[in-house]
């Protein structure tokens, strides 16, 4: 049987109402290329995401749109292409996972332009975890996907069918081998399948084929007679699918690659995110280490207080630099009041400790510092990481404490914090740097 595909219309383009769409992706991808907030260090991590960024750009600018088939191992993918082709060009064996990687390849047709199709990996095979990751990441940068199956839906399909309509990719189910079955069969296939995707795939979405029929063409009906032949053939699914091109097909390959960008913009986020988070608790450490250090070999206790002050306030000035909105020193030294007041409400017995440690050296002379010193310090070192994870936190929201005010945020924070952790960090920061000291 002859399964070339006939030529489009003359007057025909694929997706020419979709041209604005092309052009506001195309400038979504190149600003988010562009970006000149991204640290290089986040893009060096997320280097594989932005060469599939310059791919997507390129195939936009080429006017392509790309196909995938998507299934389990068996069902006939690669067989269903190239019955859309009309010619074997994809790999297919009687053996399961044949497919090992995802490939592309032009569909042939006189008018068909970039059109390409893309055979993936089978997915539920036995060891092939590695494969449908593979299928799972070519399905999501495609712009039209044929969910393939050959009976009723498993419980993995069903499972796979709702992560793709989750991830918003266009569906079309594609029951294969009907050769198999009746028409009495093939029509109760139908319906099931059409109950079982209700909200997944749109019934107009669910197409019959048979991409390389392997049965008798008259196969028993229920009643023991020969059934009619069912089709053999993917016109119906050819069909629906130039259809689709013609009317959206640039208008798919615009919301691909929107929502190609607009996963990476998360992911950027949030390795931005975190990439200042990191920053900021290394800096917080490093104030935390300089605090109990001055402290601790402070035998004043005036002066341990202004020290801590100067201390907290250059901590906070260098956090505001981080997250990109600088603030002056006396701005610094107001936010830690804040939060330092809020603190002192919260944690009465802590600063009491503070100031009987102070009052104990001043009585001495001095004399107590071995005894009082580490303690003390490590209650500074503690005071000025509790002012770090809020002026963070404050920072991070955008200079401003939300609708609940600082209390709430700081009383979270010091439920969050587990203090008996922190104070022996703060032990062994402190022991080391003033036996380096005492060196």
């Amino acid at each position: 049987m002859e399964t070339r595909a006939t030529a489009l219309p003359e007057d025909a383009s694929i997706g020419s109402a979709g041209d604005d769409h092309l052009a506001l992706a195309r400038e979504s991808l190149k600003d988010l290329l562009d970006d000149p907030r991204v640290p290089d260090q986040v893009r060096g991590q997320l280097q594989n995401d932005y060469d599939g960024v310059r791919q997507m750009l390129d195939k936009l600018e080429h006017g392509h749109v790309h196909l995938a088939v998507f299934g389990r191992v068996g069902v006939g993918k690669s067989s269903l292409l190239n019955a859309l082709l009309g010619e074997r060009r994809f790999s297919t064996s009687p053996l399961h996972g044949e497919t090992r990687t995802a490939t592309l390849t032009h569909w042939v047709e006189e008018r068909s332009g970039g059109v390409f199709l893309i055979d993936t990996p089978g997915i539920d095979e036995v060891g092939g975890e590695e494969r449908e990751a593979v299928a799972m990441d070519a399905a999501s940068r495609a712009d039209l996907l044929m969910f393939v199956v050959e009976a009723d839906l498993t419980a993995v399909e069903i499972a796979a069918l709702r992560d793709l309509a989750d991830a918003r990719r266009p569906l079309l189910l594609v029951l294969n081998k009907v050769d198999r079955y009746s028409q009495e069969e093939c029509r109760e296939l139908a319906e099931r399948l059409a109950e079982r995707t209700e909200g997944l795939v749109a019934r107009q979405n669910i197409i019959m084929a048979s991409a390389d029929p392997r049965t008798p063409a008259a196969i028993q009906s229920g009643e023991g007679q020969p059934a009619s032949s069912v089709a053999t053939d993917v016109e119906s699914l050819r069909a629906r699918l130039w259809s689709i091109l013609e009317t959206e097909g640039k208008t798919l390959a615009a919301l691909n690659a929107s929502l190609f960008a607009g996963r990476l913009s998360e992911a950027l986020g949030r390795r931005i995110v975190a990439a200042k988070r990191n920053l900021a608790q290394r800096i917080v450490r490093t104030y935390c280490i300089a605090k109990g250090v001055a402290v601790a070999v402070n035998p004043v206790p005036v002066a341990d207080l202004a020290a801590a002050a100067l201390v907290d306030a250059g901590m906070v000035v260098h956090l505001s630099r981080v997250y990109g909105l600088p603030m002056t020193r006396r701005e610094a030294g107001s936010l830690v009041s804040v939060i330092v007041t809020q603190m002192a409400a919260l944690m009465g017995t802590v600063w009491a400790v503070h100031l009987v440690s102070s009052a104990l050296k001043l009585g001495t002379g001095g004399m107590s510092v071995v005894l009082t010193a580490g303690a003390q310090g490590a209650v500074a070192y503690y005071s000025t990481y509790v002012v770090g994870q809020a002026a963070e936190r404050y920072f991070a929201a955008g200079k401003s404490w939300g609708e609940a005010g600082p209390q709430a945020v700081m009383a979270e924070i010091l439920e969050s914090i587990d203090r008996d952790s922190v104070l022996r960090q703060a032990r062994d920061d402190l022991k080391g740097h003033l036996k380096g000291a005492r060196g």
